[in-house]
């Protein structure tokens, strides 16, 4: 494998180098998420092997070593061994970078008060703590996002808000950095979280070289605010459940406060409030989104024209649907179309 990088001259000196050691620290425990230990491991294996062929490092940048509550075989949620090469325990100091790994199983990281003290003591010690998916869940449960914005998988975001009020919760960010600390979303996120690392310490060249060798984006368009509204509202209610269900199907129509209050004989104020009470955002973000899932579906797998799929999916005229992306998405429709689209660009275009 080689990866042609030319290395930063600012980093030729063997002072230079040795300062860019950071060690890094992956923080597991029975039933882990596999991808959350095995994405930022394998951004951090390409960067070493970068660094190494290009001469910048003689030895690997981002030495990785697999944490446990004791070495030996853990047993992922896929079934799949993986080894811990040490003890969490006897590791006091000597890690720039901690990473949490998530599970699937929430209980099966916050059952070890050991665990969540030694983060507590290593949270001031290493230069960077972060978690992937709900490994967040070990950070709140050490009081350690008090007071912060944080993020995790999508799914669990309501309930790392309601068990943890003082972290602001933000579900739709792929990562969230607060000072030394960050918190990434659902599972493949943790490879975001950490090319962005790679970017910091050694730029955006070896970043994005590795980001085209795993096949993935430097920096992904949109957040997860890019799944379907559907699966960003919990309504249980059997009638506002009906209601979401018609808003898509008349994503054209009049979908204002007043018109969806009046389908299910409230006043505009009391529905709004009832909306946002059982889904959790206004009816606008919900009818704002659920045009958005039309609009992408569209851009993703037809030929149709930018005005033509702002007119079908609720829009109205394209420049409203391009604020409406770069809002939700941080990603303009085109962009969309062409990262995303399974037609060649130029032939949508001529179309």
């Amino acid at each position: 494998m080689n990866i042609p990088f030319s290395p930063p001259s600012a980093f030729e000196s063997k002072q230079a180098r040795i300062a860019k050691i950071r060690p890094v620290g992956i923080v597991t425990f029975p039933g882990i998420e596999i991808l959350d230990l095995t994405g930022p491991m394998e951004v951090f294996a390409f960067a070493n092997v970068g660094l190494q062929q290009a001469g910048t490092c003689s030895e690997p940048a981002y030495p990785m070593n697999v944490l446990a509550a004791k070495p030996g075989p853990i047993t992922t949620s896929c079934g799949l061994q993986i080894i811990a090469n040490t003890a969490y325990n006897d590791i006091h100091d000597g890690l720039d970078t901690l990473l949490i790994a998530g599970s699937p199983d929430v209980d099966c990281i916050l059952c070890d008060p050991a665990l969540q003290q030694w983060v507590r003591v290593m949270a001031p010690r290493v230069n960077r703590l972060a978690s992937v998916c709900t490994g967040a869940f070990l950070l709140a449960e050490s009081g350690l996002l008090d007071g912060l914005r944080a993020t995790s998988h999508w799914d669990y975001c309501d309930r790392l808000s309601r068990d943890y009020p003082l972290i602001t919760v933000e579900p739709d960010r792929i990562f969230v950095r607060e000072g030394s600390i960050s918190t990434s979303g659902g599972i493949t996120s943790g490879i975001d979280l950490a090319l962005s690392m790679v970017e910091e310490d050694w730029g955006s060249e070896l970043a994005l070289l590795v980001a085209r060798y795993l096949v993935v984006f430097l920096k992904r368009p949109g957040g997860q605010s890019q799944f379907s509204a559907y699966l960003t509202s919990n309504a249980t209610r059997p009638e506002l459940k009906d209601l979401q269900a018609w808003i898509m199907l008349h994503l054209a129509g009049d979908l204002r406060v007043e018109a969806l209050a009046e389908r299910l004989s409230m006043s505009p104020r009391n529905f709004a409030r009832f909306f946002l009470t059982e889904t959790g955002m206004t009816p606008a973000k919900f009818v704002e989104m659920a045009r958005i899932d039309a609009a992408r579906h569209y851009l993703g797998s037809t030929k149709l024209s930018i005005e033509i799929v702002a007119e079908k999916s609720g829009f109205a005229d394209p420049e409203r649907m391009r604020r409406a992306f770069i809002r939700q998405l941080g990603v303009n429709p085109q962009n969309y179309r062409d990262r995303f689209g399974r037609y060649d660009t130029q032939s949508i275009k001529a179309a």
